[in-house]
């Protein structure tokens, strides 16, 4: 392949995956999108990278020229969704809103500094004199710090994310060489970088994947206060409660002309979602349904509380 499309046709495959996962499953669509969304103008720091840490021939030699190209957009709108949801479509997690007293946690008072962390760290490692992928790399390994410690639930998600994520940018790395021979060492600054190689690809391609992926596997559930849950059926056995549904036991309804009928108790059982009844929490186990089945669960307790006992 001619090293003019190898950019190009990199980028884009990026897009297949992407595409599978948005296609097939539509309940990831939403933080898919936000996330691609969010990502992509990451691609207009290029300038920055070009030609001091590679120079990657482009469509209309426009990375040589200005340093912009089309396909850092194309490259960061792909990475940016998949590396959001990942972790959630290999654990079969479903997002959920949290808790309104949640957002009140104390941990929660530097939510806003916690955000833009990496965003302000960038600038002022960039002016070091280093090659400026390692401020990059740096800034969001900041970002996951920051996240880690405004949401520790995310602590598990952040490092296998990024783990999983390294696994998934590896295999396009490998593909890349094998379609490509000898196309890192034509336009990689291997001179400017440490010069190690892992089976051929640069350790700066390699520590890029793991902080794009402990910070980008958690930017969605950070900045639009959700969280994550295992998605499986509700199974409810003869307890009060348990990790999968609430079952509330009930009098018995007597019989307008003898005594009551009926099983010992109404069990009714309200489905594995967070229920919430002024502050205090109803539901037990994570959100499957949405938030509109989760408030009529809400009222329907709150019915069978005020109704009064019948024998």
């Amino acid at each position: 392949m001619a090293d003019r499309y190898v950019w190009l046709v990199w980028a884009s495959a990026f897009l297949l995956p992407w595409l599978a996962l948005f296609v097939g499953l539509p309940r990831y669509r939403r933080a898919m999108l936000w996330s691609s969304v969010f990502t992509m103008p990451m691609g207009l720091t290029e300038p920055l990278f070009v030609p001091i840490y590679w120079n990657p021939p482009s469509l209309f030699d426009l990375a040589a020229r200005t340093g912009f190209d089309v396909e850092s957009l194309v490259f960061t709108f792909g990475i940016g969704g998949v590396a959001a949801v990942l972790y959630n479509v290999l654990r079969r997690q479903a997002y959920q809103p949290l808790p309104g007293v949640e957002r009140h946690a104390r941990r929660h008072r530097y939510h806003r500094l916690a955000l833009v962390s990496p965003f302000l760290s960038f600038p002022l490692l960039y002016f070091f004199p280093w090659n400026p992928i390692y401020p990059a790399i740096a800034a969001m390994a900041v970002g996951a710090g920051a996240t880690m410690a405004c949401r520790p639930d995310l602590k598990t998600k952040t490092w296998l994310g990024g783990l999983i994520f390294l696994a998934y940018y590896t295999v396009f790395l490998q593909a890349m060489r094998w379609s490509a021979p000898g196309y890192i060492e034509r336009v990689w600054n291997l001179g400017a970088l440490t010069g190690v190689e892992l089976a051929g690809m640069p350790l700066e391609e390699l520590l890029f994947a793991v902080g794009f992926g402990i910070y980008w596997s958690s930017v969605y559930e950070h900045f639009r206060w959700m969280g994550s849950a295992r998605d499986a059926r509700p199974t409810c056995i003869h307890r009060r409660h348990t990790g999968a549904c609430l079952i509330i036991r009930t009098p018995r309804r007597a019989a307008p002309d003898g005594p009551p009928r009926g099983s010992p108790n109404d069990r009714r059982r309200i489905p594995d979602t967070q229920l919430f009844e002024g502050r205090q929490r109803v539901g037990l186990s994570p959100a499957r349904q949405d938030r509109g089945f989760a408030r009529k669960g809400a009222r329907f307790l709150q019915h069978l509380e005020q109704r009064p006992a019948q024998r």
